[in-house]
């Protein structure tokens, strides 16, 4: 197994690049809302239908054939029309807290380079037909079902749609699905996102359909949730940049990030795709498993990842989708 290794010492500064393609001006924008509030939609099919059976998951796995996965387009900008903020970046209000991870119930096949808790997520974009790829984690809950992402992978943003035909391969490796695949059920994002394209709120997270009853974060594991912790960290974040293998191997980077913005800033290079991939606290290589604390968001000219702070409304997000089935 090839194994990479991207350590950090320094952070250069230039000029962000959105990894998310914006909705067209002309969407209609919805309702406007509190930034920090949630807003949840079933997750849908590109014909509008709701992915609300079993036989409906299986409908959407059966769609991702192994042609349309390694031809999904790594999602990057087409423009930079997403707003850098609309104002200042939430700060902690309490104490720093964080959620248990927990452990596969069966064999794990874990190295710091490709964990089973990462994978990429597959969908198709409203405004152009076209598919697409980021990358997410399992996420421990309640629920068992459930993975974080990036907002702009699961939602257009400046009012534009729900992403369709979403669907989540832990562990993906050049065409491989050794966990299966997991459809999803339900998405949730911020309405910051939503709204305004506001990178404050880049994050997402999506209740998925078991395998048959196998679900989630049984199967691969599922990390904890961090939130209201300082912006210098060390974390390891895992994700499919395609300017690294065709986005077809799972890549990692590890080091310090630092406080850009009032988001966290890491220098790892990772490209369209890594969208969404999971920025983990504490992580434990023999087990595979960290507390997530950020999601890939950007990426500027010198290579500079950001992720979104993860405050306290990142942890009522989880507590408003994590116990959804």
């Amino acid at each position: 197994m090839r194994l990479f290794r991207h350590v950090l010492l320094s952070l250069p500064t230039a000029a962000v690049v959105v990894l998310a393609t914006i909705a067209p001006a002309s969407a209609q924008p919805e309702p406007v809302q509190d930034a920090g509030s949630t807003t949840a939609s079933p997750a849908l099919t590109v014909d509008g239908a709701r992915i609300d059976t079993l036989r409906a998951a299986e409908d959407v796995e059966e769609y991702w054939t192994p042609e349309r996965m390694r031809n999904a387009i790594p999602l990057t900008p087409e423009d930079t029309g997403a707003k850098r903020s609309s104002g200042t970046a939430e700060q902690p209000s309490g104490p720093p807290g964080s959620t248990p991870a927990a452990a596969p119930s069966g064999e794990i096949r874990t190295k710091i380079a490709e964990t089973s808790v990462a994978g990429k997520v597959f969908f198709t974009k409203p405004s152009d037909g076209k598919n697409y790829v980021c990358s997410a984690s399992a996420l421990n809950s309640n629920s068992k079902q459930m993975a974080i992402t990036a907002g702009h992978c699961v939602h257009e943003g400046n009012g534009g749609n729900w992403m369709k035909n979403w669907m989540y391969v832990p562990q993906y490796r050049n065409g491989d699905r050794p966990y299966g695949t997991f459809a999803a059920k339900q998405m949730r994002t911020f309405n910051g996102w939503i709204n305004d394209g506001d990178l404050n709120w880049d994050v997402a997270m999506v209740t998925t359909w078991p395998q048959g009853s196998d679900k989630l974060v049984n199967r691969t594991g599922g990390n904890g949730l961090s939130w209201n912790y300082s912006r210098e960290q060390d974390v390891t974040i895992n994700g499919y940049p395609g300017n690294k293998d065709n986005g077809e191997v799972q890549w990692y980077c590890e080091g310090r990030t630092s406080d850009s913005g009032g988001k966290l800033a890491l220098g790892c290079d990772f490209g369209g795709g890594s969208s969404g991939g999971p920025w983990m606290r504490v992580f434990d290589q023999s087990s595979g498993l960290g507390q997530t604390n950020g999601v890939t968001s950007t990426v500027n000219s010198a290579g500079v990842n950001k992720s979104s702070y993860f405050g306290d409304s990142v942890k009522q997000m989880f507590d408003d989708q994590g116990s959804v089935t």
